[in-house]
């Protein structure tokens, strides 16, 4: 396969990171972008430390400024994009902060928007693109205390769903993985606020909210979302587009 050049959205840490990693040992380039510019820069360092390919932004996808730059800092086009980039507030919408609701939006939804609108161009010069939006179970189903989060993810679908229609004559797709939970920091976080939600232990939360719906009982691996990613940047994925690709252990099957 061709080297692509990766940039990742919220590639400090988490999903972000260790797709990343891999990516990034299966020889592709890797852009890791972050608010956070040190940590960034550190998953950069320790990709090339290992023998691969990558650089670091900071990069906040909700400011067009900061993306603007970083699509004029780069020296060749973007051929793929995965939107990583999200954050999580788990409460009631009777006291969610209406500034929370509208920053997990921006964040996840328009996020994503933005910055497929920016490396849009490149790609169609070079008559070649893969626009990866790492979703969520959440954009299938919904789940309690989570409004924000889950309408963020449904739109997502949404927009790839539209935008792959706008690009169906070029060899661009668009399409959003699906995983149901994956063992990272922010769900490490979860688990603490939905035992409180809910009046529940924190292992209940693992055992009943995250792991009962799910015929396998397992938490989904980093390494299945970014092989999955690799066969999305393939030539074999070149009609598969505008799709919802649910690595949920059964979930959505019941």
């Amino acid at each position: 396969m061709k080297v692509k050049q990766v940039l990742i959205t919220g590639a400090a840490s988490g999903i972000g990171q260790g797709i990343a990693h891999i990516l990034a040992e299966n020889g592709h380039h890797v852009i890791v972008t972050d608010t956070d510019e040190k940590d960034a820069q550190q998953t950069a360092k320790c990709i090339i430390e290992k023998g691969g390919s990558a650089q670091s932004f900071k990069l906040d996808v909700t400011s067009q400024k900061d993306v603007t730059a970083l699509i004029n800092n780069l020296s060749t086009p973007v051929d793929v994009l995965i939107n990583n980039a999200g954050m999580q507030h788990v409460g009631a919408l009777d006291y969610f902060p209406m500034e929370k609701w509208d920053l997990l939006i921006q964040v996840m939804l328009v996020g994503p928007a933005r910055l497929t609108q920016a490396v849009m161009p490149g790609m169609k010069q070079n008559n070649y693109g893969r626009i990866i939006n790492i979703g969520s179970i959440h954009a299938l189903v919904a789940s309690p205390f989570k409004s924000a989060y889950v309408a963020a993810k449904h739109g997502v679908l949404g927009f790839s769903k539209a935008i792959a229609l706008e690009v169906a004559e070029k060899n661009i797709t668009i399409n959003t993985l699906c995983p149901s939970y994956v063992k990272t920091p922010l769900v490490e976080k979860q688990i603490v606020s939905q035992a409180k939600e809910h009046c529940i232990s924190e292992k209940e939360v693992v055992n009943q909210i995250m792991l009962k719906p799910m015929p396998k009982r397992t938490f989904i691996e980093i390494k299945e979302l970014a092989e999955t990613c690799e066969f999305l940047i393939s030539d074999l994925s070149k009609n598969i587009t505008a799709q919802a690709i649910a690595l949920d252990g059964g979930w959505t099957a019941q």
